[in-house]
């Protein structure tokens, strides 16, 4: 660690943000696994991109098939997974693109983690909320199937917990709101940080 040096690069964040348009920041969407995070967050971010702003998705899923292949999900797995997920975001952050995440992340420390990482002034949360009894009846993974068949452990929402975010930047209720509803809530409030 001791030989490590941080350099710092002509080409700034700021300079990248001129260029691209548009100021930079990570749209983290939380919530049950089935909450519609996913899907929301999918739309959200075909929505500006549609309208001219650099963006990309960083999904949970997706993310397990590479940089963070080998983790399980332990409460220690799940918080390393967080961190490294929070580092690549900033990069993103870093290089000017309006970042997308869609994650189940659970737990207040860990989402808080991820704040400090990224920086408060750049992380918008989302919070995704839907019941768990809705999101067991859309099961579109299966995955309560086989959390209640005992077939997956420390699945949340059945036998680990998910603390509810206190005071999001944007609430989303799916069971209320409809999918072009909350795309357009969001995209309202990104481009309003935006300055668009």
């Amino acid at each position: 660690m001791n030989n490590i040096v941080k350099h710092d690069y002509i080409v700034s964040r700021e300079n990248r943000n001129q260029k691209n348009g548009h100021k930079s920041y990570v749209l983290w969407f939380t919530g049950l696994s089935g909450s519609g995070k996913s899907t929301i967050a999918n739309r959200v971010e075909e929505t500006l991109f549609e309208e001219g702003i650099s963006t990309y998705t960083l999904d949970g899923d997706n993310i397990r098939c590479g940089i963070n292949k080998g983790l399980g999900f332990s409460e220690e797995d799940r918080h390393e997974n967080l961190r490294r997920i929070a580092e690549v975001a900033k990069l993103f952050v870093d290089a000017g693109i309006v970042t997308v995440g869609a994650f189940v992340s659970p737990l207040h420390k860990d989402r808080q983690l991820v704040k400090e990482i990224i920086g408060e002034s750049d992380f918008i949360e989302i919070f995704v909320d839907t019941s768990l009894e809705e999101c067991e009846r859309r099961d579109v993974k299966g995955l309560y199937k086989k959390a209640r068949a005992g077939e997956i452990k420390n699945f949340t929402g059945i036998d680990a917990p998910y603390e509810k975010p206190a005071n999001p930047d944007v609430l989303i209720e799916t069971e209320k709101e409809s999918i072009e509803e909350a795309v357009k809530k969001v995209v309202t409030f990104v481009k309003y940080k935006l300055g668009l």
